[in-house]
């Protein structure tokens, strides 16, 4: 299954984690293109490539964004049960409603914001500012890193932020919800918007 054509196997990723599809789904529109592939086929490149064109994608609207003086991030924490426990999910969007960042959690507190914006600061460097809600842990995380000044509390200042969280909730129910947390952390990492980041706002 791994000797199909590289553009097959990225069609069929993208697919798959770009729309609201179950595994089938994926199977059932690639059969009336004459593509004969196994549902379970769908999720071994899913799990195999998946990060690997994540990265890419990251690369690419990082390089693009590094030179906008401008870059701002909204952050926020949605709830996602896995086997009926509440967790979180960290997210770092940009102020064009990109998801640069998801961390699954089982806590809510200064250790989890710490380790959140740890990894978010590694792959995509500083932005100019930092809107987050009223959560204290994002405060005391940011007073720690040394950037408390750019801090914003508020209301999100766009609709692409606000709402950036709808397409995850899509393929959450398509997915019929998750059962461990390190296939919540996979899914949640690959960027929902494509393979073609957006370029920076002039």
């Amino acid at each position: 299954m791994f000797n199909s054509p590289p553009e097959v196997i990225r069609l069929v990723v993208m697919m798959y984690v770009r729309f609201p599809l179950s595994l089938r789904n994926v199977e059932d529109l690639l059969a009336e293109r004459g593509i004969d592939i196994c549902h379970e086929t769908v999720r071994h490149w899913w799990k195999g490539f998946g990060p690997l064109f994540a990265a890419d994608v990251r690369r690419q609207r990082v390089s693009r964004m590094k030179g906008f003086r401008q870059w701002k991030w909204h952050l926020d924490e949605v709830y996602v049960k896995i086997n009926g426990e509440m967790h979180h999910l960290w997210r770092a969007v940009d102020q064009e409603g990109e998801v640069l960042e998801s961390f699954v959690t089982k806590t809510r507190d200064k250790k989890a914001a710490l380790a959140f914006k740890k990894k978010a600061l590694k792959r995509h460097g500083s932005p100019v500012g930092i809107t987050t809600d009223g959560l204290r842990s994002y405060k005391a995380a940011m007073t720690e890193f040394g950037n408390a000044q750019k801090q914003e509390i508020g209301r999100w200042a766009k609709n692409g932020p606000e709402n950036s969280h709808l397409p995850f909730r899509r393929r959450e129910r398509a997915m019929l919800r998750f059962r461990q947390m390190k296939s919540l952390q996979k899914f949640a990492s690959l960027p929902p918007a494509g393979d073609t980041p957006r370029r920076p706002p002039v």
